[in-house]
């Protein structure tokens, strides 16, 4: 873009002192957010803490969230300092989304058949039977780490003229700019008590733990403190810039990047800073974030690759049955009579697994509901859900997302809640700036029922 003489136009000029305006800001609102990300997550809490209990088993495993900001943060001061994507006309920008996308799909797919390698025990020579595949990955490392910035600037601008339109900005713009950055994302340990459900700690820890490291660090948290836990994947973070997991599905990734801003848009608000100190707060927060995300994301799609609207859908179908990183292919040899029975209904099922073990838990049959539950992973996994524990910790984590009837949430009355709030707002900016302001429970059963 270099050699246009820009520097004699006046609208030139106009362009680079909003980007100027727009970068310093930027800059700000990082350095905010990672003061208050200190303040809330690292206020010195006690040894005997719940929390601080846990990382005696985690610390040495925990995801460097300051590094990781600081460089994505540089990431996304290189891209608004070169003008992207405003350079870019829409035809330009639509092609470099798709490459970016397909590049990413090309990654995965030769990431896959390298693992194959490396966990071949019959190929004694990795690096000599791997170097093609690993040359052919350091081109498209190369070839992405081009497209990354271009990209990921498109997205954000698309998702930043649409939050203008259904006004959840500040002067058209949005606060905090909305900066995400694509990257493989740490795994969370989730740990909740045994004698009923409650996540008591989520603590990120790195992404290249193995299956068995995980079991592992489950297994010592569970034996030290009497707890149940659960390493889980994540598809985002709503730190500053905010992570995305790396995907080839656009419905999705627009859905998550919008889901992921509105937690930094409530961090500066009572649902956002006041996150951690209920259950009823956190799942008022990311149903919130859910419903959000998936209505301005849809808008995206709609606006911007209007040829993908009939993804959402099945980006619908694929979160309701909450199977986005837990689900394996169905199996492929059904038993007699299979094709005779109705489809399985996984958020159905899962719906009744949780109400049941919350009647056993109440009831103080720890042992009971905890047999009860791997009863339901084993009917699961017949019905190709590959769920590797089923427990306290699955529920306590998943439960929070209330922004479908049904699903791992049971009964709790919260989500359902936030969903009638939604149905009776006059818009989706309304409903989101309404729950922000919430810092209790009663205050959304008020909303709800005048």
């Amino acid at each position: 873009m270099e050699g246009r003489g820009i520097k004699a136009s006046p609208f030139a000029f106009v362009i680079i002192t909003l980007m100027f305006k727009y970068i310093i800001r930027g800059l700000g609102i990082t350095l905010a957010l990672i003061m208050l990300a200190s303040i809330t997550g690292y206020s010195n809490p006690s040894l005997t803490h719940p929390i601080e209990k846990v990382r005696a088993y985690t610390r040495q495993m925990e995801f460097n969230y300051v590094s990781w900001m600081s460089d994505a943060a540089i990431i996304k001061l290189r891209a608004a300092s070169a003008g992207i994507p405003y350079t870019l006309d829409h035809a330009t920008q639509k092609q470099i989304v798709n490459e970016y996308l397909r590049t990413t799909q090309f990654i995965l797919e030769k990431e896959y058949l390298l693992a194959q390698i490396y966990g071949d025990a019959a190929i004694t020579d990795k690096e000599l039977a791997s170097e093609s595949l690993r040359g052919e990955l350091a081109k498209l490392y190369a070839r992405q780490s081009e497209l990354i910035p271009l990209a990921e600037a498109v997205l954000q601008e698309q998702i930043s003229q649409i939050l203008a339109e259904i006004g959840l900005t500040s002067a058209g713009q949005p606060v905090p700019n909305v900066w995400y950055h694509s990257t493989p994302l740490p795994m969370a340990l989730i740990v909740s008590p045994r004698d009923h459900i409650e996540q008591i700690a989520n603590i990120s820890v790195n992404t290249d733990l193995t299956v068995d490291e995980q079991a592992s660090l489950e297994s010592n948290v569970d034996q030290g403190l009497n707890t149940s836990s659960l390493v889980v994947n994540i598809g985002g973070v709503g730190v500053y810039p905010t992570m995305v997991m790396r995907t080839t599905n656009l419905d999705w990734a627009l859905n998550t990047i919008a889901h992921e801003w509105i937690h930094n848009y409530l961090t500066f608000r009572p649902l956002g800073f006041l996150y951690t100190n209920t259950s009823e707060l956190r799942t008022m927060n990311e149903t919130t974030a859910a419903i959000a995300g998936d209505e301005i994301g849809a808008l995206v799609v709609e606006r911007f690759y209007p040829e993908l609207t009939a993804a959402s859908s099945l980006r619908l179908q694929l979160r309701s049955a909450q199977t986005l990183s837990l689900t394996s292919a169905p199996i492929d040899h059904p038993e007699p009579g299979d094709f005779l029975r109705p489809p399985f209904d996984f958020r159905a099922e899962m719906h009744e697994t949780r109400i049941t073990a919350d009647t056993l838990l109440a009831d103080g049959k720890i042992e009971e509901a905890e047999g009860y539950m791997e009863e339901r992973r084993l009917i699961f996994l017949k019905n190709g859900y590959l769920l590797r524990k089923l427990n306290q910790a699955y529920f306590a984590f998943h439960g929070a997302y209330a922004d479908l009837p049904g699903g791992a949430a049971g009964q709790d009355p919260v989500g359902p809640a936030v969903r009638a709030l939604r149905a009776q707002s006059e818009s989706l900016a309304d409903f989101v700036n309404s729950m922000s302001w919430m810092w209790k429970y009663e205050q959304l059963q008020e909303a709800v029922n005048q």
